[in-house]
């Protein structure tokens, strides 16, 4: 179609992560055959109740090109949300780039909190305990597997 845009103007291999509980950072690339002087805006929804707002916080390349977005206190709902990026230039018409993305499933988990190990000689052996992540999601902490690495020294 017309209003589809140039081939090769779309932005490319965008991802994003969460991290520290409410932090998500989203980054891009300029599309390969984009015109030099395109420059791209993100817009988000985190659910289909919430109203879609663009990047406050762009990350910019050298020449002041949008390639990414920083986002605070975001909150990981259940559905799925919703991330378009589209771009302008005075050359061409400029292909949008959307996806949908379960936003847990892109999460950096923190480490558990308060790890303590307990060793005794008689009968010889460790007990280990810890707190979950924190997340500001999971309700039910029996989501989380653990994994122990224990390396004799």
């Amino acid at each position: 179609p017309v209003f589809a845009g140039m081939n090769g103007s779309a932005i490319e291999k965008f991802s994003c992560v969460i991290y520290n509980v409410s932090l998500m950072n989203c980054t891009w690339q300029a599309g390969r055959d984009a015109p030099g002087d395109t420059q791209y805006f993100l817009y988000w929804q985190n659910s289909r109740y919430d109203d879609v707002m663009e990047c406050e916080l762009y990350i910019k390349d050298e020449n002041g090109r949008n390639t990414g977005c920083r986002f605070q206190n975001v909150k990981i709902e259940t559905e799925k949300s919703y991330f378009l990026v589209n771009g302008s230039s005075k050359d061409s018409r400029i292909r949008f780039y959307d996806e949908y993305t379960q936003l847990y499933k892109i999460e950096i988990l923190t480490p558990p909190l308060n790890v303590t190990v307990n060793c005794t000689r008689d009968p010889v052996g460790c007990i280990i305990t810890w707190q979950p992540p924190l997340t500001s999601h999971v309700e039910n902490v029996n989501c989380f597997q653990y994994e122990i690495s224990i390396q004799n020294k």
